[in-house]
């Protein structure tokens, strides 16, 4: 090793920071015996660091550049572009120029090199950067190699390579580049091997892109590759292409473009035997590694060269198995929150499920549901499908698509299934009858006052538990709030609550041909707390809207300092009262509550604020009451209607008598359905509360140095440490690390034990060409704005806008009194966002696949809730 290169087989998995990404691996490749990886050497990130050292105009470029955002686009190209002319422009100092001519030397003056960039941020398991910085090929002469390393350096600031570093949270000013210098191979055939599907993600099978001459024409898509699929020794598809273009090196150096001779334009380009040679090397370095590769190879002489191997990193990660064939639905788009959880929010949503505790398993930092058994018993599957397609479509119809794989169904083991309700749900439906016959709106109101007391008794017990005992008290605690949230009396009530809008949509349909009538009969409703909170937003917002110093204060106010800022103003009191009185109520609510490590309203208030100011801009005061008054019109003219229309008809007095007991029945018990998750959340804080005294008593002790810290630990794990007073503190910056991964993916909807993302498709039946489709949830048609929100708290909503968002939870239900209709990615027929936005009567799409993506913040968008799809006006 000199001070300025590194030959390959010096460089071993610590040398990162001085190799770069691309020369790590390439070391390590050189380590794998019987791999043919051609000879060459790094220039360490040293020489670059040297180069831009006491270089005051790059550094007060790069400080230019750190400020900037990644939509900043033309002063993000402009400062780029000066920092790369002064880079190319510097001198390589003597000793460092006459070290690299040795490292040449060492291998020929007279050979053709390949000089890449390999960036200390490239190559990695969390981020490829692949194609960001780079690549010059067929290099020859030493002065020829000296000038293209100088113009690798300065590709480190190519606008796309520094946009991409913006945008993965990557500070320009830490990342060094290195850069490779390989003997070039002059191939017959080249091409890209992944060792897992790039379309289905599976990591049985590995697909091969082949093409004549260089591998240039493949990355810059001048050809269109022969595709090869291989599975276990097995070719299982081919696509021979027309390959009417190679790149070849030229003779004075560089590459040129010539047509392929048409003799071999539609030939396969490798034989069926390289074919599953290449698959073998394509393992063994997967094997290597410990993780799928995206591999660079060639072929010269029916001899194979590996020139490159990166991890990939756009695949989500299987969840832990028995090598069985299993099938895993995502517990997030099932309970509107894709977002990853912390290890203390996984254990807790574990205790918590109700039928799926056994069959939950984590992968990426959420949730699965191992349907495994379910879909492999015909009686489990039925309801395990009917259940899902209540909550999204796409879903059961991806777990349809594995249910047609009859061989796979075949060979998935058996055993205990997660939906096994048994006299369960026999007791469910006596007591729902007892209810019906009962028919009064107290039957809602006495099991609220029920659960009430339950929820006070226990704060006023957990205050006097801590240490393990703590631990001990709320397991206890959650087994007995699951038996009392599926026992017969909360479920006869939700029964009821199924039947009661079934019944009347379906035979108002029959009989009178209107449709989703009642999305309008439980407008208004008593005891619905959620849309109960977001039209006591409204009312919070009339308690401040008189005072201009609050408002003002609430556009720069701090969660810190909330309380104590707001009260030295004038109509402060008035104003911390409305806030401590609403969150007495709602405080233990977040976006994304069902993760009890989430920041709740108690904890951040000002996820509150654009709400509050929305409310205030858009509103007249007792515009609650209003919106009251108006729902029970609206919901007592329907009724009205529908009784009308159907004394019409033939028996229309028993059709009457009867729709007039089930409309009853269903603004008695309507509002229930959303009072079992505030009654466990509520409880969430309680345990939350008590819990992060303990962290604060283990940060006290220097055990760990943050409270947050203990949201990275399992329950159990954070029960050991605190009767331990001990915790392998490595474990918690691990996990942070992983999470700064986690975070970033997206969960599929379905997956199996292969890693193989299952999809399903909506039939779009009559959509308009070029809509976007979805799911009809709330029919009507509006036409808007589209605010585009992911964060509660990032909402600016003007009267007339349409909210378009990954999913909906409870906590966005204050929002929902602002927009006049909804899109979401994620959702079902029964979800939080349909069923508020038929309480409230705004036009309503979910389960909309990227629109967060597709649909631009400020657009105009036309959603179509009775047909369910939106179109971009």
């Amino acid at each position: 090793m000199g001070k300025y290169t590194m030959i390959f087989n010096e460089i071993d998995k610590d040398k990162l920071l001085i190799v770069g990404g691309k020369g790590l691996n390439l070391g390590e490749l050189s380590r794998i015996e019987g791999l043919n990886v051609p000879s060459g050497f790094c220039v360490t990130t040293n020489a670059y660091k040297k180069i831009i050292k006491n270089n005051e105009m790059l550094n007060i470029l790069m400080e230019e550049l750190v400020i900037l955002n990644a939509n900043e686009i033309e002063r993000v190209s402009k400062i780029s572009k000066e920092i790369r002319n002064i880079i190319e422009a510097s001198d390589i100092p003597n000793d460092m120029e006459e070290e690299i001519k040795g490292a040449i030397f060492m291998r020929g003056y007279d050979y053709a090199y390949a000089v890449r960039s390999s960036a200390t941020a490239e190559d990695l398991p969390t981020a490829s950067f692949a194609g960001q910085q780079d690549t010059f090929l067929n290099i020859i002469g030493i002065d020829s190699v000296l000038y293209h390393i100088k113009k690798c350096w300065a590709s480190l600031f190519t606008e796309r390579a520094v946009v991409y570093r913006i945008q993965n949270g990557f500070d320009h000013r830490k990342v060094y580049l290195s850069v490779v210098v390989q003997q070039m191979v002059f191939p017959k055939v080249s091409g890209i091997m992944l060792t897992s599907d790039p379309v289905t993600s599976n990591r049985k099978v590995i697909s091969i892109d082949a093409g004549y001459g260089l591998g240039e024409a493949l990355v810059s898509g001048l050809v269109n590759p022969d595709i090869y699929k291989v599975r276990d020794g097995k070719i299982v598809h081919k696509k021979i292409s027309s390959k009417k273009t190679i790149v070849n090196a030229a003779k004075e150096g560089g590459t040129v473009e010539r047509e392929v001779v048409t003799d071999i334009q539609n030939m396969q380009t490798l034989t069926d035997g390289q074919i599953l040679q290449l698959e073998s090397i394509g393992r063994k370095i997967e094997s290597y590694f410990g993780h799928p590769q995206d591999i660079e190879w060639c072929m010269r002489d029916d001899e194979f060269f590996i020139v490159q191997s990166r991890p990939i990193t756009t695949l989500y990660p299987t969840p832990e198995n028995d090598g069985k064939n299993r099938v895993y639905s995502s517990m997030g788009h099932l309970q509107m929150m894709t977002e990853d959880i912390k290890p203390l929010g996984i254990s807790f949503c574990k205790m918590l499920s109700f039928w799926f505790g056994e069959n939950l398993t984590e992968a990426g930092g959420r949730l699965f549901i191992d349907g495994t058994y379910d879909l492999k018993s015909p009686a489990a599957r039925k309801i395990l499908i009917k259940s899902v397609g209540n909550a999204d479509i796409l879903m059961k119809e991806a777990l349809l698509n594995i249910i047609n794989q009859k061989e796979f169904v075949k060979s998935m083991p058996q055993g205990k299934t997660s939906i096994n309700v048994g006299t369960g749900a026999l007791k469910w439906i006596v007591h729902a009858f007892k209810l019906y016959l009962k028919n009064d709106i107290s039957i809602v109101e006495e099991r609220i006052s029920f659960n009430d007391e339950l929820i006070n008794d226990m704060e006023q017990k957990i205050k006097k538990v801590s240490g393990n005992e703590l631990f001990e008290f709320i397991s206890s605690d959650i087994k007995e709030l699951k038996g009392i949230l599926t026992g017969p009396k909360n479920m006869g009530v939700m029964v009821l609550a199924g039947m009661a809008p079934y019944w009347i949509n379906k035979n108002m349909e029959k009989w009178l041909g209107v449709k989703n009538t009642a999305d309008t009969l439980v407008k208004s409703v008593l005891n619905n707390v959620t849309t109960e909170m977001g039209l006591e937003l409204m009312d919070l917002a009339d308690a401040i809207r008189q005072y201009p110093k609050v408002i003002e204060y609430l556009h720069d106010a701090k969660d810190e300092t909330f309380f104590t800022d707001i009260e030295k103003l004038e109509g402060g009191n008035v104003a911390a009262k409305a806030f401590k009185e609403y969150l007495e109520k709602y405080g233990m609510r977040c976006a994304g509550e069902i993760d009890i490590t989430k920041k709740r309203w108690n904890e951040k208030p000002t996820a509150l604020i654009p709400t509050v100011i929305s409310n205030i801009n858009n509103f007249e005061t007792n515009s609650s009451s209003a919106k009251i008054e108006q729902g029970m019109h609206e919901a007592k003219k329907m009724e009205q209607e529908l009784l009308s229309g159907l004394e019409k008809l033939q028996g229309g007095m028993k059709k009457v008598k009867k729709t007039k007991k089930m409309i009853r029945l269903l603004r008695n018990v309507a509002g229930f359905r959303e009072y079992p998750k505030y009654s466990f959340i509520k409880r969430f804080w309680i345990y939350k509360t008590a819990l992060m005294k303990e962290a604060d008593n283990l940060v006290k002790k220097g055990i760990i140095s943050d409270r947050e810290d203990v949201c990275y630990l399992y329950f159990e794990e954070f029960k050991e440490a605190v009767r331990t007073n001990h915790i392998d503190y490595s474990l918690i910056e691990k996990r942070k690390e992983e999470y700064k991964v986690f975070e970033k993916l997206t969960p599929p909807r379905v997956m199996t034990s292969e890693g193989e993302i299952i999809k399903g498709k909506y039939n779009s039946g009559n959509i308009p060409k070029g809509a976007l489709v979805g799911i009809p949830v709330s029919a009507g048609t509006v036409e808007g704005r589209a605010r585009v929100i992911l964060k509660m708290e990032d909402a600016n909503i003007e009267e007339g806008d349409i909210l378009v968002t990954s999913y909906t939870d409870p906590s966005w239900t204050a929002l929902f009194v602002s927009v006049k209709g909804m899109v979401t990615e994620v959702g079902g027929l029964m979800t939080h966002g349909a069923v508020v936005t038929r309480e409230y009567g705004l036009p309503g799409v979910v389960g909309v696949e990227n629109a967060t993506k597709l649909i631009k913040d400020g657009q105009m968008i036309r959603v179509n809730g009775t047909e369910g799809y939106v179109v971009i006006l």
